[in-house]
């Protein structure tokens, strides 16, 4: 899944469970749960997203909502096959938006 946000340095959790269409809490269990994400907190202690949280979300739940992994298996996947999975997935994503192009254009005519 390619969250659609806005280019941001940051983004809060409430646009980024938004972009990925799940509640604010799945956001910060997986948080706890996955140690490639570590938002930056402010003062207040809200969340502050980065884009490359957003891509370790993004793999993340392309891993557990669309592959069905279970979190430990994720959590696995992520460790042991990260460099592949992500360049696999990087593919997947631009060759999907490709797709839509295409798509788009046919459409056009």
């Amino acid at each position: 899944m390619k969250a659609n946000l806005p280019e941001k340095r940051y983004y809060g959790i409430g646009e980024v469970a938004k972009a990925f269409g799940v509640n604010t809490s799945l956001i910060r269990f997986w948080e706890k749960e996955f140690d490639v994400l570590q938002p930056k907190k402010n003062a207040k202690g809200n969340r502050k997203f980065t884009p490359k949280d957003i891509q370790s979300l993004e793999l993340i739940y392309h891993l557990v909502k669309e592959r069905g992994f279970t979190l430990e298996g994720a959590k696995t996947h992520l460790k042991e096959e990260r460099k592949k999975t992500l360049s696999n997935f990087e593919i997947i994503q631009k060759l999907e938006g490709v797709k839509a192009a295409l798509i788009k254009m046919k459409d056009q005519l």
